[in-house]
């Protein structure tokens, strides 16, 4: 189910780093919204209001009305990028994508494994996961929160793929279904291993009496 949420934003003439440094002097994080059938428009949000939203939401996959100040109708969209600074807990850039009713996106939604594979849990095996976001193509109505799998089938050394996944109607994954999602690899040094050691030891004390 698509979750949605709010923010107010400014419109500003002016652009460059003077702009730039004078806004986040004020509390106010330059951002920019673009795409769709609508011209890019420079905006400013509320530097606390904006990091604590992102913080508390997928900003990946979640519709922010944005609340532009002078405009009857809030605007749907999905966040492109995020520039923060590098020491310091701080926004330095937000860029906003449009968004159409109806009209497909490119999109990476965090995928969550679930359940305690029977490869870990009976044979101490280790789950090892490759993919943490599938890159998915649906419309703004179907985006999913998240995409969870339930590995708990998983014994050792099996493997699940991106076919292996049932995704919700009207979301269509984009990257080629037989990689590996995750896969359950045997212990190092176990029972096994141990085994196996011991054979070979046995095999060379027999040879060197010869």
């Amino acid at each position: 189910m698509t979750t949605t949420t709010t923010l107010e934003a400014a419109k500003r003439d002016q652009a460059g780093k003077g702009v730039a440094r004078k806004l986040r002097a004020q509390g106010r994080v330059p951002a920019v919204l673009y795409g769709g059938d609508g011209e890019a428009v420079s905006l400013s949000v509320d530097a606390h209001d904006a990091l604590h939203l992102f913080q508390s939401i997928s900003v990946e996959n979640t519709i922010i009305e944005l609340k532009v100040e002078g405009e009857k109708k809030p605007v749907s969209t999905l966040v492109r990028e995020i520039q923060a600074h590098p020491f310091r807990m701080e926004l330095v850039h937000v860029d906003f994508l449009r968004i159409q009713k109806g009209v497909a996106l490119d999109l990476e939604i965090p995928l969550h494994l679930v359940g305690v594979p029977e490869g870990v849990k009976l044979h101490g095996g280790t789950l090892e996961q490759m993919i943490h976001e599938l890159p998915v193509r649906c419309i703004p109505s179907n985006i999913p929160d998240s995409i969870e799998v339930d590995v708990s089938a998983l014994d050792l050394n099996e493997v699940l793929h991106v076919s292996d996944i049932e995704l919700g109607e009207g979301v269509e994954v984009t990257i080629d279904p037989s990689r590996t999602i995750c896969a359950v690899a045997s212990p190092r040094g176990g029972a096994e291993g141990t085994e196996a050691e011991a054979t070979e030891a046995e095999e060379g004390e027999d040879g060197s009496g010869e």
